[in-house]
């Protein structure tokens, strides 16, 4: 990675330590090594940085289009790592990195939400995540965000919110014989979102509220 990923990570600390109580739980969970794909939960512009920061391993990640065109923000996912997706659409060059990176050997981060959650509740997913996991056949790791729904105006800085980062356990899909229909697509995102409710408290879980994979 360049130099400057090594730069922001050193910023992105900084600023959680000095603005927020983080507690990051079961980073021991994370593959030192090899390809996985990492699904969280999405309330802030924070959690991209936050995960990156948090993980303690080089991470690739998807970041809306729109987020490129204010500069210093470009300047500074871009440097963590990320590269940008065009949402509500099949986004097929993105799709191609994201398959690259892990065909690398890489790990990935993916909101499968595709949209922070103005509510702090888990939304309706879109079947990016599986698509990508079904394909390359890698680990899914489920990750629980919590706190950084507080981190919005100015206000937050001086209350320093608990932020906490609940890592799960690697999971895989099941097989999909036949074609990949839209059908077990909704089925193998369901799966992958209810792994990540399952690290968040109940009252994070929304539209994925119902049964536990535990």
């Amino acid at each position: 990675m360049p130099w400057f990923y090594y730069v922001c990570i050193l910023l992105v600390r900084l600023l959680l330590f000095l603005f927020t109580r983080l507690e990051v739980k079961g980073k021991e969970n994370l593959p030192g090594n090899g390809a996985v794909l990492i699904v969280a939960n999405h309330m802030s512009l924070a959690d991209p940085p936050l995960l990156g920061v948090s993980l303690g391993r080089v991470v690739m990640f998807m970041a809306k289009r729109e987020l490129f065109k204010f500069k210093p923000f470009a300047y500074l996912i871009h440097g963590l790592g990320a590269f940008p997706v065009h949402r509500g659409q099949l986004d097929r060059n993105a799709i191609r990195q994201a398959t690259q990176a892990l065909a690398q050997g890489q790990a990935l981060i993916m909101f499968p939400e595709g949209m922070r959650s103005r509510s702090g509740k888990l939304r309706a997913a879109f079947p990016g995540s599986a698509l990508i996991a079904l394909r390359c056949d890698v680990p899914i790791l489920p990750v629980g965000i919590t706190g950084t729904e507080k981190m919005k105006g100015i206000g937050w800085i001086l209350r320093r919110p608990r932020v906490t980062v609940n890592v799960g356990h690697p999971f895989s899909l099941p097989p999909v014989h036949g074609a990949l229909t839209r059908e077990k697509l909704v089925e193998n995102t369901n799966i992958i979102m209810r792994h990540i409710a399952d690290m968040l408290p109940q009252e994070y879980r929304g539209y994925y509220a119902g049964e536990s994979v535990v």
